[in-house]
């Protein structure tokens, strides 16, 4: 018996219209835990080699993690995984609310779905009902319109996963809506959905989970509660200010990106920082299971855009829609944020190609007569806002942007690539490299391009956030000293702990973790942190092994020319840059780290040293 995990997997082909179960494959699920990892294992399996990310040879897959519907903190979480549209490369996402428990109670630990429908569908899952359905009538409307509408047919309680006009027209950077205001970011997985005429994907279920030894996995789970958020100051912290909070430490230390990356410190943060939010706040929200509940419903109350409801904004979206665009108009900031997840657009690659835009345009590189009648500059809020409706809908400027930087600047040429921030493709998040050398490194090196959800350096390195019942690494930011180290370290923790799908603002101990899943599964031997840690690095060298076999080279690792050759010109980083001599010998020390050889390729004695021999291209 499967304790944890439900032991079945479902696939759809939405070509044949065919629709089967198969059992979970348990040896995978002891190596790669679940969610991310899991996922990552059949991608290898279930992808065609070199796969056109939008074409019909692509698996869009849905995976949650092996304590999602238990009792564990903030484990509600589930993702999807997929070759990325605007990388080409591995892709997961990841979200919150209550779709992954719904599926687990359904009974399915994950759904691939293969092959594209010949008309707009979407998929009905109901304990043993699953249905391909009609969804013409849903197509053209937004995420959250779509989800109006499917609760109308279907009534309040079924979870739904939506993509909105962003992922119908097949934006590299399209996001999945999921119960309304959690958001699959990053990547491109809307556009995946929407290449497969796939619209929303709808589950309930009405049964349940078993743990293997249910009162030690109830005591781990409320050790887990009480050290890591109810008697943990920093996390009491963030339940009250929430991520905008950050911003008043990386701004003060010069580490927050303003005016598409050229500086690290932004003049207008004070009217855009979480003390402005909370007066926004009109109620809490919290995920399934989680004691954190970081949903913050925020409304606009004054000006054009009043009437404006969303949840957030997030740290990340201040940054990629405030200070990269120059903007400090909150009441412009909130009302982007609304419609990008309405039209499903991840929040920080629109706001990072609205800022190259912008750039362009004041350096006369973009026209006037090319920018569809807007005056798109630095600090001009309602120019972002239209613009973001542009990129969802394709249109003018707004079409090419909707490719992302890379791609855009190509099209474009004129020297835009010289002003072009991206990291194998994908545009960074709120941590400037010019004031935290290590994020260049996390960026680089994060399998699914410049993210941050994959380490997270800056935190020992400037904030000085450890990882719990970690020993702190000393670290000197503007130093290449111990940069690969902790990168490293954390690339495994949060795989592990991703794979888990444990909501990354709650449960940041390792024992504690380990603790949870082995008294859940049953599988004991992640009683030890050592095995937990293992698992990370298994599962973060098969997705580097992905990416390689997929086309990436050593190239893709370049640094971007912004943080290379553009000083920063304000505050505690005024002056800074990171030269490529110091960016490559963190990225030497890295490989070297990891067992890779120069190139960045995973030697054959460290694949087989993780049991992934079989796997070697």
């Amino acid at each position: 018996m499967a304790y944890g995990y439900t032991g079945r997997v479902l696939n759809v082909d939405l070509t044949q219209r065919r629709i089967w179960e198969e059992p979970l494959n348990m040896d995978w699920a002891r190596k790669f835990i679940g969610g991310k990892g899991l996922g990552a294992r059949y991608l290898w399996d279930r992808a065609r080699p070199g796969a056109d990310p939008l074409g019909p040879d692509n698996v869009f897959m849905i995976w949650t993690g092996p304590l999602a519907g238990t009792f564990a903190p903030s484990s509600p979480k589930y993702c999807v995984v997929t070759k990325g549209p605007q990388t080409g490369l591995y892709l997961d996402s990841h979200a919150g609310g209550i779709f992954g428990v719904e599926l687990k109670f359904a009974g399915y630990d994950g759904v691939i779905v293969s092959g594209k429908a010949a008309e707009p569908v979407y998929l009905y899952i109901e304990d043993d009902k699953v249905e391909i359905r009609d969804a013409r009538h849903l197509w053209g409307k937004n995420a959250h319109e779509a989800e109006d509408a499917l609760h109308a047919d279907l009534g309040e309680a079924p979870a739904v996963m939506a993509i909105g006009q962003a992922g119908e027209n097949l934006v590299k950077y399209a996001c999945i809506s999921a119960s309304y205001y959690r958001q699959h970011g990053r990547g491109g997985c809307g556009a995946v959905m929407g290449s497969k005429n796939l619209k929303a994907v709808v589950a309930r279920g009405t049964g349940s989970i078993k743990v293997a030894h249910p009162k030690e996995f109830k005591d781990a789970c409320w050790e887990a509660m009480i050290k890591d958020t109810l008697e943990n100051p920093e996390a009491q912290f963030g339940i009250k200010w929430g991520s905008p909070s950050l911003m008043w430490y990386t701004n003060s230390t010069g580490a927050f990106p303003a005016y598409n990356f050229a500086d690290g410190v932004f003049a207008g943060a004070d009217k855009i920082d979480a003390n402005v939010i909370l007066k926004m706040a009109t109620k809490r929200h919290a995920c399934y299971s989680c004691p954190v509940g970081c949903g913050n419903y925020v409304e606009v109350t004054v000006g054009p855009y009043a009437g404006t409801k969303v949840e957030g904004p997030e740290y990340e979206t201040m940054f990629a829609l405030g200070s990269n665009c120059g903007v400090d108009d909150i009441n412009a900031i909130v009302h982007a944020n609304y419609l990008c997840d309405a039209y499903g657009l991840d929040t920080i690659s629109a706001g990072d190609c609205i800022a190259w835009a912008m750039e362009l345009y004041e350096k006369g590189i973009l026209k006037p007569e090319e920018t569809d009648g807007l005056t798109l500059t630095f600090g001009n809020g309602d120019a972002m806002v239209k613009m973001v409706e542009k990129i969802a809908r394709r249109e003018g400027l707004g079409g090419l942007l909707a490719e992302g930087v890379k791609r855009a600047s190509a099209k474009l040429g004129r020297g835009s690539e010289r002003y072009a921030v991206h990291f194998k493709g994908m545009e960074p998040p709120a941590y400037e490299p010019k004031g935290s050398w290590s994020m260049a490194l996390s960026y680089a090196t994060a399998d699914r391009g410049g993210c941050h959800l994959r380490s997270w350096p800056i935190g020992p390195e400037v904030l000085g956030a450890f990882w719990l019942g970690a020993e702190p690494i000393p670290l000197e930011r503007w130093s290449t000293v111990n940069k690969a180290k902790v990168n490293a370290e954390q690339h495994h923790q949060y795989a592990a702990k991703f794979s888990m799908e444990i909501c990354d603002f709650d449960c940041w101990n390792n024992q504690r973790l380990t603790d949870m899943l082995a008294t859940g599964t049953g599988f004991d031997e992640y009683r030890d942190v050592k095995e937990f840690e293992k698992a990370g690095e298994r599962i973060t060298n098969l997705t580097w092994l992905y990416n390689i076999r997929e086309g990436m080279t050593f190239d893709d690792l370049k640094l971007p020319p912004r943080f290379s050759l553009d000083p920063n010109r304000t505050g505690p980083s005024a002056g800074r840059v990171l030269s490529e001599a110091d960016y490559y010998t963190m990225l030497a020390d890295y490989c070297k780290i990891r067992g890779w050889d120069e190139q960045a390729v995973p030697t054959k004695a460290k694949l087989a040293e993780l049991g992934l021999a079989d796997l070697a291209i």
